[in-house]
């Protein structure tokens, strides 16, 4: 008896972390949501409504509302037609999270460089194979702005992201299309200033991104993914050189980018 009497008292517990009551109806409408149970732009009961329900105070009704406002899952209307109603997460939430990731940690250069190594050739694939005419709409006209030599550097810039984007749609894979949205606007961020994008470079990009567009038309896969591999792979190679020389970041395109046709 004495022994087992010393062996209780030897055990010892730690704080029990008790979810708060906010965070449990969160959950719970959070799980309805993302499993289909509440459909998107389905209303939400009454904050009244839900406060009777749910037998919880209307702070906390306030409180998981706010949460998954913040997440997302619901958009909040005033007036008397207004309320919370369900939204599915989207692509654009998703680059948004993943843009937050990039800023907030502060990712290198060379791991967004990386990344897009790794990506964006098997979105040419894709696209290639999935692409639809309005897709290819969207390819030509940022082509035809990218171009354009009138441009300023900003337009110039931002056709070049709406390109980037364009093939990334254009593969119809939501994943790849948020990874690849907030890509291309964290590589934009850094170019904003860059002198050393000349008109031999806007015209060297231009050709590289006509080649590999005329490869997403004609549905040729293997020339998409590998004329997009050496593009990509050819600048992040000078864009590091110049990072690391000028301590500064830059964006697509870069001057020494190879971009003959194969």
């Amino acid at each position: 008896m004495e022994g087992e009497a010393a062996a209780r008292s030897s055990i010892t517990l730690g704080p029990v972390d008790v979810p708060k009551a906010p965070d449990v109806l969160a959950r719970e409408l959070r799980e309805r949501i993302l499993s289909g149970e509440l459909p998107e732009g389905a209303a939400l009961p009454a904050e009244r409504e839900l406060v009777k329900q749910t037998q919880m105070s209307r702070a906390t009704v306030r409180e998981a509302l706010r949460i998954l406002e913040v997440q997302n899952l619901v958009r909040v209307k005033a007036g008397r037609a207004g309320g919370a109603f369900v939204q599915r997460p989207s692509t654009a939430s998703m680059a948004n999270t993943v843009s937050m990731l990039i800023r907030g940690r502060q990712i290198k250069l060379a791991d967004l460089m990386e990344t897009r190594e790794a990506l964006e050739p098997y979105c040419a694939e894709l696209a290639a194979v999935k692409r639809s005419e309005e897709d290819l709409e969207t390819l030509d006209r940022a082509n035809e702005a990218i171009a354009d030599p009138k441009s300023d550097l900003a337009r110039f810039l931002q056709a070049n992201v709406d390109w980037h984007v364009g093939v990334a749609m254009a593969s119809h894979n939501e994943l790849l299309i948020g990874f690849m949205t907030a890509l291309s606007q964290a590589i934009y961020a850094g170019t904003e200033n860059a002198s050393f994008i000349d008109a031999t470079v806007r015209e060297v990009t231009a050709r590289a991104h006509k080649s590999i567009t005329r490869a997403i038309r004609e549905r040729d896969a293997e020339a998409a993914g590998r004329r997009m591999r050496r593009h990509v792979h050819t600048y992040a190679s000078a864009a590091l050189k110049v990072d690391q020389r000028d301590s500064i970041s830059v964006g697509d395109p870069s001057p020494t980018v190879d971009t003959v046709d194969d």
